[in-house]
């Protein structure tokens, strides 16, 4: 593992997972407001280390394979979360689920198009997708603890958010799907499936 600081940065994102479902469980208000704090560091985290990897030329395939982990446990572990306490319930469950399974789909899309040696670019709209869930889940995560601005208080913006997140999630999943069915597609011959055989690692059953 390469040791330097986008990587560093990558590992305490992952640390800081923990923290923020422990701090939940110390209750609102002072429970909330510092496990903002700690997701905060987390979404900060997100973006400098791919910032300064590309700056000081660090980037690395630890890197690369570790950040969308890192991003994935960290979405997955706050939507539980604010499910667990109680922030959200009812039909919001709906986007927070269409979130859980689009990041599952992605995961297993890159590891098959791994396999074959094929990478696909993260798009503008999954950027902003991103923006928008990381800002939501902090809503969420004060809950309603949080200050009301005007006639909407903070759980309602981030059950707001949450649904334009799903939406944005289904577009940009689709958008994968359709790019890894068509790889699929493409290597779904007698010949490609023995050198893709081949060049799998022994031991590994997916």
């Amino acid at each position: 593992m390469p040791i330097n600081l986008p990587n560093i940065l990558t590992i305490t994102r992952i640390v800081a997972i923990p923290v923020v479902v422990g701090l939940l469980f110390m209750g609102p208000p002072l429970g909330n407001w510092l496990a903002l704090a700690a997701y905060t560091y987390a979404c900060v985290t997100d973006f400098f280390d791919g910032y300064i990897a590309r700056v000081r030329g660090q980037q690395s395939t630890f890197g690369r394979f570790l950040d969308p982990v890192a991003d994935k446990l960290l979405v997955a572990s706050v939507l539980l979360s604010v499910v667990g306490f109680d922030h959200i319930g009812g039909l919001t469950l709906l986007p927070a689920a269409v979130i859980l399974c689009r990041e599952i789909l992605v995961s297993g899309l890159r590891e098959f198009l791994a396999e074959i040696r094929v990478g696909v670019p993260v798009t503008r709209l999954a950027k902003w997708k991103t923006t928008v869930q990381m800002v939501t889940l902090g809503f969420l995560i004060v809950g309603p603890t949080g200050p009301d601005f005007g006639p909407v208080t903070t759980t309602e913006i981030g059950v707001f958010g949450l649904w334009a997140a799903a939406i944005l999630t289904m577009i940009t999943g689709y958008d994968y799907l359709r790019a890894g069915l068509k790889h699929i597609t493409e290597t779904d011959t007698p010949a490609e499936r023995k050198a893709v055989k081949a060049a799998k690692p022994a031991g590994n059953t997916g």
